[in-house]
């Protein structure tokens, strides 16, 4: 059954509003891939604030025309069929919710990308970006390297103390 042209129109101005708010959008080929894999792909990415959708790749350039940060990208790379995940939270983590998901399904394979500035990435980009740390781990490693001239000092500032009270304790034990 042919889609309306006016659920093409309702798609295509979701998509709109999708890239225009996205910080990433990275696209994948799916085929292969179950009803009940593409729910527990869905659902992994709702956990990480990421929006999967699955649009003709002729209503994504379309879309993609209407926002002026994206006239100009490559949509080259958007062949085949595509599912495509947003996020307006965090830059990486369309692409490392797809490349986990990639992981335990062969099936999907990450294709191309758009960053928030509206340039084009090609698949060797996104799954570079795929493999950075998150914005979670970025802030502990921070935390940890900033913490750890403090523990050191607390350490050395700790040890006089320490080994005078050794000796003290060595001392009464001796007596």
């Amino acid at each position: 059954m042919a889609v309306t042209r006016n659920k093409k129109n309702t798609l295509v101005a979701k998509l709109v509003e999708l890239f225009a708010t996205a910080k990433s959008t990275v696209g994948a080929t799916y085929t292969g891939l179950s009803v009940a894999d593409l729910q527990e792909l869905r659902a992994a990415a709702r956990n990480s604030d990421v929006v999967i959708k699955v649009a003709k790749n002729r209503l994504i350039r379309v879309a993609l025309s209407e926002n002026d940060k994206f006239k100009t990208a490559d949509t080259s790379l958007l062949t085949g069929q595509l599912i495509y995940a947003f996020s307006s939270v965090d830059e990486v983590a369309p692409a490392q919710v797809l490349a986990k998901f990639a992981k335990s399904h062969p099936e999907l394979k990450l294709v191309a990308g758009f960053d928030g500035s509206g340039a084009s990435l090609d698949t060797a980009m996104v799954t570079a970006i795929a493999e950075l740390p998150t914005k979670d781990q970025l802030r502990g490693q921070l935390v940890s390297v900033i913490a750890a001239p403090l523990t050191g000092f607390l350490g050395v500032a700790n040890g006089a103390q320490r080994g005078f009270a050794q000796v003290l304790s060595q001392r009464s034990e001796a007596l």
